[in-house]
């Protein structure tokens, strides 16, 4: 089944962050002030999220990062180059966030998601072994659902279109094809890992994750 999907933010000049707004309820306008901002990647860029503990918790986007500074909820523990500008500030891009309010993370998996599994996989075709952009990729059934396959963590896989269409409607053995890993749920241990691999390039990341 193809679950192709785009979450891709589209930032512009001027940028309205839903859920901030101002003392007479007006949303804020996000001015950018540095030419690299204009790229969307630069706005989807990670996001370290510390608890109010300084425990990592999660990843997320810049603009998902500025929503919760600007409304209070969190604030920049580390930043980027970059500013972006409301009415009545100005705040320096964030690469480490932390909550204001400590949050109790309950030990279980993530929600089922698109998202979620193509973070889980590393957006890496788990037949193939190739890296593709999320655009670029679907969910595959390791077990059709013809036969009774269920949408789950265990069954459900990244995949891109050209393993998809080789394995159609049969299983991975039938399609002569071998998956690159044993797929399972997206637990708090396997974010974590994640966090480690995404923050191995970003010297501000380090300690806070324990290396």
């Amino acid at each position: 089944m193809d679950y192709r999907h785009k979450d891709v933010l589209r930032p512009r000049p001027i940028i309205s962050i839903p859920g901030s707004r101002n003392s007479i309820g007006a949303e804020l306008p996000i001015r950018e002030s540095s030419p690299g901002l204009r790229r969307p990647s630069l706005m989807q860029a990670p996001v370290l999220v510390l608890n109010a503990t300084f425990e990592p918790i999660n990843v997320t986007a810049v603009r998902r990062a500025l929503v919760l500074m600007l409304k209070g909820v969190a604030q920049a523990e580390e930043t980027q180059s970059g500013e972006v500008h409301s009415t009545t500030k100005s705040i320096s891009v964030p690469s480490v966030i932390r909550l204001l309010t400590y949050r109790h993370i309950p030990q279980q998996s993530r929600a089922l998601s698109r998202k979620n599994i193509l973070l889980r996989d590393r957006n890496t075709c788990q037949f193939c072994g190739r890296i593709f952009s999320a655009s670029d990729l679907t969910l595959d059934h390791v077990v059709p659902r013809s036969r009774g396959g269920r949408s789950s963590w265990e069954n459900l896989v990244a995949c891109c279109y050209e393993c998809n269409n080789r394995k159609g409607d049969r299983t991975p053995e039938e399609a002569g094809l071998k998956l690159a890993r044993r797929p399972r749920p997206f637990t708090l241990h396997t974010s974590r890992q994640l966090m480690r691999l995404i923050g191995h390039k970003d010297e501000k990341w380090r300690k806070y994750l324990f290396y």
